[in-house]
């Protein structure tokens, strides 16, 4: 199963970002992003993951119930910590399992709460193509703040994507 190697490409790329940015350039509000900063979307996306790594001992995960933590989105060390926390979580998981996705209803006159299956295997997929997508996002503001800044060339870029450019070089050829 390449889910979880996924996973943990997709942490260590964020890894690799944290250690090329200073809090300053981390936390800057950019008007790229609608006033929001890298830090901002790398704190989502590790909540994300972080919501589905305690979610694994309830059977239940609320994407909802974020912390939304300010300190990781202004500290690149705090946010090192957490991905280091999430790559061993992500490590230590050897089976699928069933799951619980609470979601808040979509109504914002209602508290209704929704309810649905899912398993662990479904959940990572999710999280890998939501990170996928955030990085798209921080790439584009890297380019504001930090245009030097060398990315691989699949941050931020979806496997599905990656595989059709190579079969269209290979088609090429």
């Amino acid at each position: 199963m390449d889910i979880i190697p996924a996973s943990q490409r997709i942490l260590g790329q964020l890894t690799h970002l944290l250690e090329k940015l200073t809090n300053d350039e981390y936390s800057k509000s950019l008007s790229v992003l609608h006033d929001n900063s890298i830090g901002q979307h790398m704190r989502h996306t590790v909540e994300v993951f972080s919501c589905l790594m305690k979610g694994i001992q309830l059977s239940r995960v609320n994407y909802d119930e974020r912390e939304r933590d300010v300190f990781l989105e202004s500290n690149t060390l705090e946010a090192l910590s957490e991905i280091k926390k999430l790559n061993e979580a992500v490590d230590q998981i050897k089976d699928n399992q069933s799951l619980k996705l609470v979601s808040q209803g979509y109504a914002l006159e209602s508290d209704e709460k929704h309810e649905v299956e899912t398993n662990l295997y479904r959940e990572l997929i999710y999280n890998i193509e939501h990170a996928v997508h955030h990085m798209a996002l921080m790439k584009i503001g890297l380019k504001e703040i930090k245009p030097e800044l060398e990315l691989p060339n699949d941050f931020g870029v979806a496997s599905s994507t990656l595989k059709y450019r190579q079969s269209q070089q290979a088609t090429a050829q």
